[in-house]
């Protein structure tokens, strides 16, 4: 059995890995790389592989960086079948279309033509099937089992057997404990791993926090009489903060002051949350088992149109503003950023990842003047961070979760994560577990 990596070594997006087995080919994730512009030049490259020659694409959940060129896959030949939950085929349809929206208007910036349309996303989901976790699927001389990953609703981690053999896909793994979804499941019996690294340098502040540093926030830009800016990821990062807020305003443990979702996005994938809520951790589904709408609570405001949008202007603060994107590549955060960050009445509170390159990143780490459609704007607004928010398990729950299959494990890949968080978490697994890991280079075949 062969493995190569033709995306996510060292680098946190674009996942790709092909595995190979008696002539048969089998893809795990097909991600878009996303940096200083939502879509790299790198995405737009010829596949290193014939997608043509691909059996199917088994995917880990529905962020872009995992299935964000799955339409160009298609495009460049592939015809096989595309497997995931039930709750990633749903979210993937909305976050590709989205995504096609955003790409367009960015070509058509630059002069240039789209990376796939429309029309390759809706031929790629006629090609998509939901799987629940634990039934085993065969394809060709693969078995290929899902475990509940704990990342976002419908995450998985793969087990893949084949000649005798065992490798688990990781995916993203799951910030313990998560609002809403299900913990992590333990790594399953395997001989190989392929883990990500997002956060393999670091521990995340307690989580148990989270929620007392988000009343602070509230209650802070209410004596302020400012605004509360949360660039915010449409896909769970959103749907956490509703739950959170749902709990801390109905115990009235903040001023009530108004909330807007401004992201179109974020409210339909919130209506898919609401289909699979057999997929919530128990506290969550008691919750709703008992009545409480719990993605939804008094002075929360939905903004679906542009008009809606920017009416949000002529409401006087304080108030709350959660919008897209989470690391203000593009969307409706922008517009809000460029009115808001001069404020030092204002707070923009940073809830999820800024990978390196982009906008967030660049205001997280202190830069007084940033451009925002061609405009300097002065950064003069508090900055907060709240890293208990993320949907990525840190170092210490990364080297956890492997420790008790140490005794099995061959080999560990280090992947999806920036080079320096690789190569620590490399480094632990090696000296605290006595595992051999490596940290593949893009294109890198191994045998297993």
């Amino acid at each position: 059995m062969k493995l190569t990596f033709y995306g996510g070594a060292g680098n946190v997006t674009g996942a790709n890995y092909l595995l190979e087995s008696g002539g048969h080919k089998i893809v795990v994730d097909c991600g878009m790389e996303q940096g200083s512009r939502f879509a790299e030049r790198s995405n737009f490259e010829s596949f290193a592989y014939n997608p043509a020659e691909v059996s199917a694409i088994f995917v880990t959940h529905a962020h872009i960086d995992h299935i964000g060129r799955i339409p160009k896959f298609w495009r460049d030949g592939f015809r096989g079948q595309i497997y995931s939950s039930r709750p990633t085929k749903d979210f993937a349809d909305l976050l590709l279309l989205d995504t096609e929206h955003i790409m367009e208007k960015e070509a058509e910036h630059h002069g240039k033509t789209p990376l796939f349309t429309a029309y390759e996303i809706h031929e790629a989901m006629k090609l998509w099937h939901g799987l629940e976790y634990h039934k085993p699927i065969t394809i060709g001389p693969f078995t290929v089992e899902l475990y509940d990953a704990g990342h976002i609703l419908g995450s998985v981690v793969y087990k893949i057997s084949a000649e005798g053999k065992t490798i688990a896909f990781s995916g993203d793994l799951g910030n313990f404990p998560a609002p809403i979804i299900m913990p992590t499941e333990p790594l399953p019996d395997v001989n190989y791993c392929v883990i990500e690294s997002t956060y393999g340098d670091r521990v995340h502040e307690n989580v148990t926090t989270r929620e007392a540093e988000l009343e602070k926030a509230i209650t802070d830009i209410e004596a302020r009489k400012g605004v509360l800016l949360i660039p915010a990821f449409a896909m769970e990062r959103t749907q956490d903060l509703l739950y959170h807020l749902n709990d801390i305003i109905e115990k009235k443990h903040v001023p009530r002051i108004p909330v807007y979702v401004d992201s179109p996005l974020a409210i339909k994938l919130t209506v898919v949350y609401k289909k699979y809520e057999d997929y919530f951790n128990k506290e969550a589904h008691g919750l709703v088992e008992s009545g409480d709408d719990i993605l939804n609570f008094p002075g929360l405001h939905l903004t679906l149109s542009t008009e809606q949008s920017k009416e949000i202007n002529d409401v006087p603060p304080p108030k709350v503003i959660i919008a897209g994107s989470g690391m203000s590549h593009g969307g409706r955060i922008l517009h809000h950023e460029l009115r808001y960050l001069p404020d030092p009445n204002n707070i923009l509170l940073f809830v999820g990842y800024q990978g390196s390159g982009s906008l967030g990143r660049s205001i997280l780490d202190g830069a007084e003047h940033v451009t925002i459609f061609g405009e300097d704007v002065p950064v003069r607004c508090e900055r907060r961070s709240l890293s208990g928010y993320s949907a990525h398990a840190d170092q210490p729950h990364l080297l956890s979760w492997l420790a008790p299959r140490k005794t099995t494990l061959k080999k560990v890949f280090v992947v999806q994560g920036e080079p320096p968080a690789s190569a620590a978490l490399a480094d632990h697994i090696r000296k605290d577990l006595g595992v051999e890991a490596i940290v593949p280079t893009t294109n890198q075949t191994v045998e297993l």
